[in-house]
């Protein structure tokens, strides 16, 4: 079996909305939610899954005891194994900082219920090829005066799934792509978690 799966949580997730958060290097996001639902009794974090292997976010998982996923690309494209051991550990799926397209397959099996955050206010700077410095550096190129971040639906396309919520931030003549990035990140760190709290506590209200 080329998914790899290690389990440590001994959690159990039987009455309440399960997370499963996607995640290719820090990890960063992933442990804004890990911190926003420690202790939750409606929204817990079932599951960390990730396509590589030195991410720190693994480490991310095992600190808080949660389970975790190493997927390749012959399993993530080829194959319906990572859509089963999904269907049985999660409700829906975070992407936080995952640098793969999501299959179809996927996107399918979890119909809305994919949700994505972007470095920028779609639907500009938004496509193949525009993820983390490369969307603040256009941004800058550009001169705009404003950017920030949307949260939104994944679908067959790069960033054009429905938008559920966006925070923009002032540009100043001073920043860089560098510093633009972290003030971007911020944002992430702080709105993120709760945007998909209020959208999945609606969903079940």
């Amino acid at each position: 079996m080329l998914l790899k799966q290690y389990i440590f949580a001994t959690q159990r997730y039987n009455e309440m909305i399960r997370l499963a958060i996607f995640a290719s290097g820090e990890g960063t996001n992933a442990q804004s939610f890990i911190d926003h639902f420690k202790g939750r009794k409606e929204i817990g974090i079932s599951l960390v899954v990730s396509n590589n292997f030195a991410a720190k976010v693994i480490q991310r998982a095992m600190n808080a005891g949660i389970s975790h996923l190493i997927i390749d690309k012959q399993t993530f494209y080829k194959s319906d194994e990572i859509v089963t051991v999904l269907k049985q550990k999660a409700d829906f799926i975070v992407l936080a900082g995952f640098m793969w397209m999501v299959p179809e397959n996927l996107i399918k099996a979890f119909p809305n219920k994919i949700i994505n955050i972007h470095p920028a206010l779609l639907p500009k700077y938004g496509g193949k090829g525009m993820y983390g410095m490369h969307v603040h550096e256009a941004v800058i190129a550009d001169k705009e005066r404003k950017s920030g971040i949307t949260i939104h639906y994944v679908n067959e396309k790069y960033d054009e799934g429905k938008i559920i919520f966006q925070k923009e931030c002032n540009i100043h003549p001073s920043d860089s792509p560098a510093s633009l990035a972290e003030r971007i990140h911020e944002l992430e760190h702080r709105y993120y978690p709760g945007a998909v709290e209020k959208l999945l506590l609606e969903n079940i209200s």
